[in-house]
This record gives structure tokens, sequence and C-alpha cells, in this order.
């Protein structure tokens, strides 16, 4: 009887170890659905969409300029954020705020992308903590869930912040 008990929960506890592996997995490299909270991504996303983050992007290394990421906070790793890519390695970038009546500008180096956010009067982002190391992103977000009148791939930003090659 005993053998019995055992043997089942032996066996229940191979299959819980082996579907978390997978699950594990799939999360950390495939993708996973996100929730994002605060305003600094507005109008383009707003507070509690649920978005869906291709974190295959990363390992291939085919983040682009204008996409949607998530990524670790450089300044509190605990915490992911979600931000707009304005520059790759090697690309010149503004350095100001939006209000500033001189524009600063500067390169961002080799390893690291440029991040800001789409409501740039309230966004804390690359401008405030400089260039964000490639090894902090997540994931490229590709699609919206919810709400669902807003349902699809995210639409372009409306600030044009993007600079061109």
């Amino acid at each position: 009887m005993i053998r019995k008990v055992i043997g089942k929960t032996l066996g229940f506890l191979g299959y819980a170890i082996q579907y978390g592996c997978v699950a594990h997995c799939t999360f950390e490299y495939l993708g996973e659905i996100v929730i994002c909270s605060g305003p600094s991504m507005e109008p383009t996303i707003k507070n509690y969409d649920i978005l869906v983050c291709d974190n295959l992007s990363r390992h291939l290394y085919s983040i682009h300029k204008g996409d949607v990421i998530i990524a670790k906070s450089p300044n509190k790793p605990n915490i992911n954020i979600c931000k707009r890519v304005i520059g790759l390695e090697g690309d010149k970038v503004c350095t100001s705020g939006p209000s500033d009546f001189i524009k600063r500008h500067t390169y961002v180096p080799k390893g690291h992308v440029w991040l800001e956010g789409d409501n740039l009067d309230n966004s804390t982002d690359s401008r405030s903590y400089g260039p964000v190391p490639y090894a902090l992103i997540r994931g490229r977000v590709c699609l919206r869930l919810w709400p669902p009148n807003s349902f699809g791939p995210l639409q372009d930003n409306p600030n044009g912040r993007v600079m061109k090659d």
C-alpha cells in the first residue's frame, strides 16, 4: 500500500517537474504575457493593457529602432520597464527633453540601446539613466490582447522620435 502511494507521488512529482521546465523554457525563450502599468508609453500603451512579448527576438538580435520592448530597469532590476527603442549601438540620439531649448546629442555605445517612453513629459527613460545594455532586454512587444477594442499590433510612435539612418 505504501509503495503504491510513494510510486504515485513520485510519478506526479516527475510530471510536475517536467511541465515546470517546459513552462519555464516557454516563458524565458519564446514569449510571455505582460501587463503594463504607468503613463510613460501613453497613448500607445495605456495603464493595464495586456500585451504579448516575443522573447525570441532578443536571442536572435532582431530588435530594431521603433520596436516597443520589455526590459529590466537599469535602476531597479526587480522591475520591468516598457519603452520604445530610439537608437541602437552607434546611432546618434537626442538626449534633451522635449522642452529643452538647446538640444544635446550623444552616440549609443556598443552593446547598448537607447530607450524612451512615448509620453516624453512623463517618462523615466534613457534620458535619465543613459543607454541600456542589450542584455537587460526581455523581449519585443508584438501584440496587444486587452482591451478588446485595441486588439492587434501596436501603432507607430506618435511622437516620431525614432531617428532615421
